[in-house]
């Protein structure tokens, strides 16, 4: 097993995937450690100095006004965790407790939240033994940092609430003892605030959302070649000439890699009944390379997401103590509802590609693809299923950034919801990716029906990784298993094309 270090500032896209989905370990830089060192002093002596607060020494939200005892800033570390575990719903997947883990760890190591090495160190331990927090679902409004969600992973490290160890839900504290790890006695002034007061449940979310959504455009690239040759497109709409002339990178991108998938394929070119084939082939490079910019536009903020001090207030080394908003989600919202809308369309151009392949007897294929239909129904339904998961997109896709509830008595007047929006883009992720695979079972179909020899060299290995996990057309058979086995392979970016 791989490792990567975490330091705070230079977590990159393809270290963050290795550890939440391929479990690599995580350390923490002994630099990064020493500054946290640093601002625990400081934070020390400004407390020692009675110096106001927010969080430390004083209430919280609404009841930032009321003043806490010395003998009592432990106590209410404790208690603001406690209180505020508030999340419901079904608990959040593995990999996004790993997503959680991993980005709050590397937040806090930045060195500007006043916490104790050991904390971060925990949090890391964790995350490296597989000792996952149940963190429910819903509960964030997205500012004030995903409060309710962290809650629920700051009580393990304290050794309550819950976790998941080795597939068996146990209390914290059993599930700490298993792992070896033993909880954290106390937490020291800021340490429960700085735990909760951040957004990486938010950003583990988003991140999800984006590595399935890379993984479901590369494969829906084969998938568009693959239908393409099917129904015997017409390659003119790619020629270069045509997108120098619009020339957003997207769209020439997607073009230029459509004219190398199907080189030297001798299906393309020969269906003579039109001399325009439907926009879903005609204009990918316009559908799909929009797509592709919405993927490269969310790289960058999520890139300075993972790498920044999201909770409040600051501590600096200088001894500055800032109040401020890091916490708010309003661009991880954004991000979130941009990709959101661009799986949308990547899924919606899938489904409307295999209704094509579904009703092309014009260009030699059988309805259905289904030998001896009306005994045989062939892939009838799976264009029923692909509609249902993209109609359920269209609902998901209505923004949940554009509408704040205030909080905490009007305090907290203004959240961002980008714990909704982020959440929603995971289940747009999750379905995109089952529309592709839908669209790959068809055109596996199609093209033993319509001449797999006569392949691009480009689609052969795709076409042949589809052989192996789906059967060819024949009598009606079922076909869950096959289906969910090319989801799978989608979802673990096993097939498609490596832009």
């Amino acid at each position: 097993m791989g490792e990567v270090t975490a330091d705070g500032h230079h977590l990159d896209l393809t270290d963050a995937e290795k550890v939440i989905f391929r479990k690599f370990r995580v350390v923490a830089s002994p630099q990064a450690l020493e500054g946290l060192r640093r601002t625990q002093r400081v934070l020390e002596r400004a407390v020692e100095d009675e110096r106001p607060i927010y969080g430390v020494n004083t209430g919280l939200g609404k009841l930032s006004t009321l003043r806490i005892e010395k003998n009592e800033l432990l106590s209410l570390q404790r208690n603001l965790v406690r209180s505020h575990a508030t999340a419901v719903g079904k608990p959040l997947p593995e990999e996004v407790v790993r997503g959680i883990l991993l980005f709050r760890a590397n937040s806090l190591l930045k060195g500007y939240s006043g916490v104790r090495a050991e904390v971060v160190t925990l949090l890391l331990e964790m995350l490296n033994r597989e000792v996952y927090p149940v963190v429910p679902e819903q509960g964030s409004v997205g500012a004030s940092g995903d409060l309710a969600p962290l809650a629920h992973v700051a009580l393990v490290l304290l050794g309550e609430g819950k976790a998941l160890y080795r597939g068996e839900t146990l209390s914290g504290a059993e599930a700490l003892r298993r792992a070896g790890l033993e909880p954290l006695g106390e937490l020291l002034p800021k340490e429960g605030l700085a735990l909760l007061n951040g957004t990486a449940c938010m950003l583990a979310l988003v991140f999800l959302g984006y590595v399935l959504g890379w993984r479901a455009f590369r494969a829906g690239i084969l998938a568009a070649a693959l239908t393409f040759q099917a129904l015997r497109g017409r390659t003119e709409p790619l020629d270069a000439r045509i997108h120098d002339l619009r020339p957003h990178p997207g769209q020439r991108e997607v073009a230029a890699v459509l004219r190398e998938l199907l080189k030297e394929s001798e299906l393309v070119n020969t269906f003579h009944g039109d001399v325009q084939d439907p926009y879903s082939l005609r204009c990918l490079p316009q559908i799909l390379g929009p797509v592709l910019e919405t993927l490269w536009l969310v790289e960058g903020r999520i890139r300075v997401e993972m790498n920044s001090a999201t909770d409040n207030p600051l501590i600096f080394p200088d001894g500055t103590v800032l109040s401020g908003g890091n916490f708010h989600g309003e661009i991880l919202a954004f991000v979130a509802e941009w990709l959101a809308v661009a799986l949308c369309e990547l899924a919606a151009s899938c489904e409307r590609r295999i209704a094509l392949l579904l009703s092309a007897s014009d260009r030699g294929l059988p309805p259905f693809l289904a030998q001896e239909g009306g005994k045989n129904s062939g892939l009838m339904l799976v264009q029923y299923t692909a509609a249902a998961l993209v109609g359920e997109n269209k609902v998901l896709a209505h923004p949940a950034a554009v509408d704040s509830i205030p909080t905490s008595a009007g305090k907290e007047d203004h959240n961002s919801f980008g714990a909704t929006s982020a959440w929603k883009l995971w289940r747009i992720a999750e379905n995109t990716v089952r529309v592709v695979a839908l669209e790959l079972v068809c055109a596996r179909w199609a093209l033993e029906l319509a001449g797999a020899g006569k392949l691009s060299p480009g689609t052969r290995s795709g076409y042949k990784k589809l052989c192996e996990l789906v059967p060819p057309p024949g009598e009606d058979r079922y076909l869950g298993d096959a289906i969910d086995a090319v989801t799978q392979s989608v979802r673990k970016g096993e097939i498609g094309h490596g832009l």
